[in-house]
């Protein structure tokens, strides 16, 4: 019996088959409906500007600065884009549920969730309070569960929409190099997104057979305001290259180019993936000559 291509499967169970290669302008997430979350500044923001670009109408959601929210939907709307801003603490299950509610309420659907906000409390070991520990974790992996799962609901209940995309919905976890490198005075938020990892992975496996693909993208140094220190000097910026083997730190356009990538139909056979966008900063670049 011969094995079924991807086209003969498609035809057989009356989905669509894959997408053919990009044209030039072509706006990739067109009629599609997206959440990002902590998307008024940083990375959220660009990728949430990133996802109005390829044509996705896009909630953008903010947990304290309602002007900030409102800029980036104004840079959205002046694009030709539509958007709307909600206020949600992700790390409280009834704020989440109502963001979602008003998403629907205003697209009518959801397609994608861009799962991102997340912060940091850093302090030595020893000295972290439970109550540091229990907000990082709170924000960073209990409000990623509480968005995939909302998301996941809404994606099950509506199935593969053909004229919209191949799969019935796309979640992509924004988590961090360091669900793989050790940060010592920053446990916290490694555990966190280590957390991340393995939820992100476990979800994919469950809902791969839906057509729902769930991924994590994994930043390095980015420059945004969470890391200012890091880069803001010449001499930051120099110590920060020692870890960063492309000798350049990161923009948050980087990670909104492969945010637009995996919620498009051309990652449609990318599942479970933590695609790591850092420079090469897991390469360990300490050992670049020998050790």
């Amino acid at each position: 019996m011969p094995i079924d291509t991807a086209a003969d499967y498609a035809a057989k169970h009356g989905l669509p088959a894959a997408k053919p290669p990009a044209q030039p302008g072509e706006k990739s997430l067109a009629g599609q409906k997206a959440i990002v979350t902590g998307s008024s500044s940083g990375i959220g923001r660009s990728v949430a500007l990133g996802l109005a670009q390829a044509g996705a109408d896009v909630v953008v959601n903010y947990s304290s600065s309602e002007a900030k929210g409102l800029e980036v939907v104004r840079e959205i709307e002046a694009a030709g884009g539509k958007a709307i801003a909600v206020k949600a603490d992700v790390s409280q299950e009834d704020q989440v549920q109502a963001m979602f509610a008003q998403a629907l309420d205003a697209f009518g659907t959801l397609d994608i969730l861009v799962s991102n906000a997340g912060l940091q409390r850093d302090a030595a070991f020893d000295e972290m309070t439970l109550d540091e520990w229990r907000r990082v974790i709170d924000v960073n992996l209990t409000g990623q569960f509480l968005c995939c799962r909302e998301a996941t609901r809404i994606f099950k209940r509506q199935g593969v929409r053909p004229d919209v995309s191949v799969a019935a919905g796309k979640i992509i976890c924004i988590s961090s190099v360091h669900d793989v490198i050790p940060w010592a005075g920053h446990v916290n938020y490694a555990a966190s997104k280590g957390g991340v990892m393995l939820m992100m992975k476990s979800i994919a496996q469950e809902l791969a057979p839906l057509r729902i693909r769930v991924n994590s993208i994994c930043p390095g140094a980015i420059r945004t305001p969470i890391n200012t220190e890091a880069w803001e000097t010449p001499e930051a910026y120099a110590s920060l290259m020692n870890l960063v083997p492309y000798k350049r730190i990161g923009e948050p356009e980087d990670i909104a180019h492969a945010a637009i990538w995996l919620a498009s139909d051309y990652s449609d056979y990318v599942s479970g993936l933590n695609l790591y966008v850092d420079g090469g900063m897991t390469l360990y670049p300490g050992f670049e000559s020998g050790g």
